[in-house]
C-alpha cells in the first residue's frame, strides 16, 4: 500500500512544471490519486492500529535479541558519527563494515572491535554511539503521534 501511495505522489509530481498552464489534464489525475491516497493510508493506519493494539511485548526477549546481535544494531549510529566527523561515506562504511562482519561471524562483540581500533575511537565519541537510550529517545514521540492519528471510536476491522 505503501509504493501505492508513494506512486499516486507522483501524480502531483509530474502537474508541477504545468503549474502554470493547468487544465483538465492535470486535475483529472489528481481527482483519482488524492481521494484514493486518503483511503489507502486510513486504511494502512486502520490495519497497523490493529497490530499493535493486539501486540503482546516481551521486553526481556527483545533485549536478549537485540544482545544477540553483538552488538550490530548500532553500526548505523556509528556510519553517522563517522561521517559526521569528517570521514568520507565509503571509508566510514569500509570501517564499520569490516567490524560488522568480523563480529558476526566471530561472534564477538561490535563494541569492543571498534574501541580497539584507533581510526574509528580517536574520531567518535563511541560511549555516546553504543547508547541504547539515544537510539530509542523518540520511541514515545512517535507512540503519541500514531495514537494521535487513531479515532476515538472503536475502528471497524475488516
Amino acid at each position: 500500500m505503501a509504493r501505492v501511495v508513494r506512486a499516486n505522489a507522483l501524480v502531483g509530481l509530474e502537474n508541477m512544471p504545468l503549474w502554470h498552464e493547468r487544465d483538465i489534464s492535470q486535475s483529472s489525475a489528481e481527482r483519482v490519486v488524492i481521494p484514493d491516497s486518503f483511503l489507502a493510508v486510513d486504511y494502512m493506519l486502520d490495519r497497523f492500529s490493529w497490530i499493535v493494539e493486539g501486540l503482546v511485548v516481551h521486553p526481556d526477549r527483545m533485549r536478549r535479541n537485540l544482545d544477540s546481535s553483538h552488538g550490530l544494531v548500532f553500526s548505523h549510529r556509528l556510519l553517522l558519527a563517522l561521517v559526521d566527523a569528517g570521514l568520507a561515506r565509503d571509508e566510514a562504511y569500509r570501517l564499520v563494515q569490516g567490524h560488522a562482519m568480523r563480529a558476526w561471524e566471530e561472534e564477538r562483540d561490535f563494541g569492543e572491535l571498534v574501541r580497539g581500533d584507533p581510526e574509528i575511537a580517536g574520531r567518535v565519541d563511541i560511549e555516546s554511539v553504543f547508547d541504547l537510550d539515544a537510539t530509542l529517545r523518540h520511541v514515545g514521540t512517535v507512540f503519541e503521534r500514531l495514537q494521535a492519528l487513531i479515532e476515538k471510536e472503536e475502528a471497524v476491522h475488516a
